[in-house]
């Protein structure tokens, strides 16, 4: 076999090959959900992805023998330094062949490239953010990733711990179900949040979209402050998510929490549209719109994507009350299971919250980390 050689991502075409590498490690695998194309063109798109206004990046990609064997980033994200007083570099999209050497090559490049740019540490793997796909996945291989969750092979587990990297934080991914999420303690503790705290429960007003978009960043960036390696989505940032999400959302399970008028919580759950872009093998769009449109039925989970209220509730039982309205609602809705996700190890209000409806871990992600 010839030497390992890296480059960089330059053209369309490296692009396209950038991209298309998930079928060479994922094709034969059953639980991989294939992405839509445009979607993972538009989130590397610097020009387009409005990350990349507070980010620097570089996308790699290794070949041996002219043949692609893997592929990484690079990131300096600028607004995570600027708020956790931090010199962090990143890595993500990380996608490789089972082969030490190559995995090797591939973190050496981009270490290599964050440390000239003054990274102190090395972290990974962000697809970009903290706010995108986060995490390795490292148990549950066995089951389908959810809605915008990421997936890989058990070996990378072996390939980054082996490189040097240690955990620096994990992440749980609950599974609930609608025959053990209701409880009597449960429906007191809804009650009383209802009735003593004065909390509301209201849907998403999909005719004012843009105007609830803006109650969600107040919520959102003041809520998830405080949790670690929180960075606040820019402005453009949270436009760009919502116009994504606006063609999925069920306006029924995107609530607010309400207090005398004012919004205090809030709940995103989203359709877990992987059980039907699971038959979509090729990425595109308008068969991916075929399956969506014929398979609607076969959806009967969601995933809770963002849920919490501001800080100065976290101790009044309102998140979950804003669980269990989720719950209620969703049942309605014909979804039997459902996906918290993800949620912090260390996270006790958010713990506590998925636990009071009986919700169990069953996937866990993790977080490296190293010193440069």
């Amino acid at each position: 076999m010839g030497p390992i050689q890296i480059r960089k991502v330059t053209t369309k075409h490296d692009v396209r090959a950038f991209i298309q590498f998930l079928w060479t490690i994922y094709a034969n695998n059953p639980y991989w959900v294939p992405p839509l194309l445009a979607d993972r063109r538009k989130i590397i798109n610097k020009q387009r992805n409005p990350f990349y206004k507070h980010a620097d990046a570089e996308f790699f990609i290794a070949e041996r023998d002219g043949v692609m064997v893997g592929r990484i980033a690079a990131i300096i994200n600028y607004n995570h330094n600027k708020v956790h007083n931090e010199s962090m570099g990143f890595w993500g999209f990380f996608e490789c062949i089972p082969d030490q050497d190559v995995a090797n090559a591939l973190f050496d490049t981009a270490k290599e490239y964050v440390k000239t740019r003054g990274a102190t540490a090395f972290r990974g793997p962000v697809n970009p953010s903290i706010n995108d796909d986060l995490g390795l996945l490292i148990d549950g291989f066995d089951k389908s990733p959810a809605i915008m969750m990421p997936y890989n092979p058990a070996y990378y587990i072996h390939l980054v711990e082996r490189y040097g990297f240690k955990k620096v934080k994990d992440l749980y991914a609950y599974q609930l179900n609608q025959d053990e999420v209701y409880s009597d303690k449960l429906e007191r503790v809804y009650n009383i949040v209802k009735e003593r705290q004065e909390v509301t429960f209201r849907t998403l007003d999909m005719k004012h979209f843009y105007d609830e978009v803006e109650r969600v960043k107040h919520i959102y960036n003041k809520a998830w402050a405080r949790n670690w390696g929180a960075v606040p989505m820019t402005d453009e940032e949270m436009d760009a998510l919502a116009a994504d999400l606006k063609m999925i959302v069920v306006p029924e399970l995107v609530i607010f929490a309400e207090r005398k008028g004012e919004p205090i919580g809030f709940a995103l759950t989203l359709p877990d549209i992987n059980i039907v872009l699971k038959y979509n093998k090729h990425g595109y769009l308008l068969p991916a719109i075929y399956h969506l449109l014929t398979k609607k039925k076969k959806i009967n989970a969601a995933r809770i994507m963002v849920l919490g209220v501001l800080p100065e509730y976290l101790k009044t039982g309102a998140a979950a009350a804003l669980f269990y309205e989720t719950a209620i609602r969703a049942k309605k809705l014909g979804i039997y299971y459902g996906e918290a996700s993800w949620i912090l190890e260390d996270n006790e209000p958010m713990i506590r919250a998925a636990e009071a409806l009986n919700a169990k871990i069953y996937k866990r992600y993790r977080v490296y980390e190293m010193p440069l």
